[in-house]
């Protein structure tokens, strides 16, 4: 509380209180779920295309058992990806078309609050969906995905991209055409987490020992920590512009 006198008169202001950076995040993230559970637009959205897509795949890839083993990490990954990107294209498009994105600009927390409430929400849609096709995906392609450690390497690949995804979502949504430019920046950067992610999920569908698949587990981990830091420190920048 600051205090000022002006001749004989004291005049108190009271500066606003900023709301920690994790009940702010954590508020904007159960927004964005509690918004998805009442309309249930992206779940759906991705949901289908993921459906569709692995339907497609399982059909068209016609292998014997050890071909599909090492297909079908490439195709969850690819479902995931593209799924996941349908969801990062609403996740501030939607706050700008609806003209939130300002207002949530303008409160008085850290802005980077803004952007671990869209990541926690991205990642909690992407990993809704990955756990929803990890059976579909054991049932068509005839290998088990039911494996604890196929699910970290899940939760780490797709926070990563989740992470870079919510930042690259950020720098495009007042551009023209954002559909196209989201997947344009996105995908080529993405390409760092999708190649260890594949090959781990393959490696551990063929049998191959955990400590055989160290690298590829330490370069999604690396990926994680340097991507998430980058987007905190940059985030501020990019919705400044």
């Amino acid at each position: 509380m600051a205090v000022s006198i002006e001749g004989q008169q004291t005049v108190y202001q009271v500066a606003p209180k900023r709301t920690s950076l994790i009940k702010a995040a954590a508020a904007v993230a159960w927004k964005d779920l509690r918004t998805e559970l009442r309309s249930k637009e992206t779940i759906t959205a991705m949901f289908v295309f993921a459906l569709l897509a692995i339907m497609i795949f399982s059909f068209a890839l016609e292998f014997d058992r050890t071909g599909r083993a090492a297909s079908a990490a490439g195709v969850l990954w690819v479902t995931l990806i593209f799924a996941g990107t349908l969801g990062l294209g609403q996740s501030l498009g939607r706050e700008k078309d609806q003209g939130c994105l300002d207002g949530l600009l303008l409160t008085p927390v850290d802005r980077s609050a803004l952007y671990f409430g869209k990541l926690v929400g991205n990642f909690v849609f992407m990993l809704i969906v990955a756990i929803v096709l990890l059976p579909l995906m054991s049932i068509l392609f005839d290998v088990s995905f039911l494996n604890g450690m196929v699910f970290v390497i899940l939760v780490l690949g797709i926070l990563g991209y989740a992470g870079v995804g919510t930042l690259i979502a950020s720098m495009s949504v007042y551009a023209r055409g954002r559909e196209v430019m989201l997947p344009i920046l996105l995908l080529p950067i993405a390409l760092s987490l999708l190649i260890p992610a594949v090959r781990g999920t393959r490696g551990l569908l063929e049998g191959v020992a955990v400590n055989e698949l160290t690298i590829w587990f330490n370069m999604l981990i690396a990926a994680n920590v340097i991507y998430i830091t980058l987007a905190y420190m940059l985030f501020d920048f990019v919705v400044e512009e």
